[in-house]
Parts: structure tokens; C-alpha cells; sequence
């Protein structure tokens, strides 16, 4: 198993504990974990998709939570007595409870099911007071700066 130590970048980064926690919890908590298959689609700047097989539920049978920082989506088949008897049973019955980390100002934007694919759209909405602002010097007058992407992120990350 490999293991990343942050005890250097927990020593000179104040109030990231949270991040680092996240991070080194995550292996532990989805480990094995596979079902239902998902995607997860970035459609703008500040827009996200998750994609989500559940063939044979119905809207019914899925709990979708939005809690601070987390999405929690839940599925339960109800007990049904079979039609028949089964040679062979491929497609999963089972219930399942998959857990997302949302980042901060996150939002759950929609949620539909259809053909067996459960979409949960988001947004990021940084409130007005978060957003930078310029100052300008020996005066009283905040300007709201418009973002501009951040060419440096968007090369790491590719």
C-alpha cells in the first residue's frame, strides 16, 4: 500500500488539517468499494456532473443528501419475492451507499434519473463577500476583481 506522509506540509500550511485528514481518510473509506460504477464530468468552470449506473432503481429507491461539504447518495431495493427461478443473476440487487467530498461553496443544482443513470449536476457558488476585491491605496473603494482562469492550474492539473 502506498502511503503519502503530509507531516512536512502539516508543519509550514496552517488550517489545511482538514484537506490532509481528507485526503489520507479517503483510501480507507472507498476501498474495495465499486458499486454502483460512476463518473464524474467537469461541464464549465464552475460546473460538475456525476454520473451514476443504477440500472433497476427507481427514483424511489435512491436518497440523495446534500450536507456541508458532502453528497451522500443511498439506494435500497425494496424486498420483491421472484417471478421465477434464476440460473444465473448478473445484475446487482444489492443497496448501496456512496459518499462524495464536495469542495466549499458546492451546491447539488439537479438531480434526474433516466435510463438507468442517475445525473446529479453541481455548481460552485462563491459568495459575493469570498471574492477578491481590489483596494485601492490611501481611499475607501472595493472594486469585486473578475476572476480570471488561472493558466498556472489549469497546465498542472493536465
Amino acid at each position: 500500500m502506498n502511503r503519502i506522509d503530509f507531516a512536512p506540509y502539516r508543519r509550514s500550511m496552517v488550517g489545511f488539517d482538514r484537506l490532509f485528514d481528507m485526503l489520507e481518510n479517503q483510501h480507507r473509506v472507498n476501498a474495495g468499494d465499486k458499486y454502483p460504477p460512476f463518473n464524474i464530468e467537469r461541464r464549465g468552470e464552475d460546473a460538475y456532473r456525476i454520473t451514476l449506473a443504477v440500472a433497476g432503481f427507481k427514483p424511489e429507491d435512491i436518497d440523495i443528501t446534500a450536507q456541508a461539504n458532502l453528497l451522500i447518495v443511498k439506494g435500497r431495493k425494496p424486498d420483491e419475492g421472484a417471478d421465477g427461478d434464476y440460473l444465473h443473476m448478473g445484475i446487482a440487487q444489492r443497496g448501496f451507499d456512496r459518499r462524495f467530498e464536495l469542495a466549499d461553496y458546492v451546491r447539488v443544482d439537479a438531480a434526474d434519473l433516466a435510463d438507468g443513470l442517475l445525473v446529479i449536476d453541481l455548481v460552485r457558488e462563491v459568495p459575493e463577500a469570498m471574492k477578491p476585491k481590489k483596494i485601492a491605496i490611501g481611499g475607501n473603494q472595493l472594486k469585486v476583481i473578475e476572476s480570471e482562469p488561472n493558466k498556472d492550474a489549469d497546465s498542472a492539473a493536465a
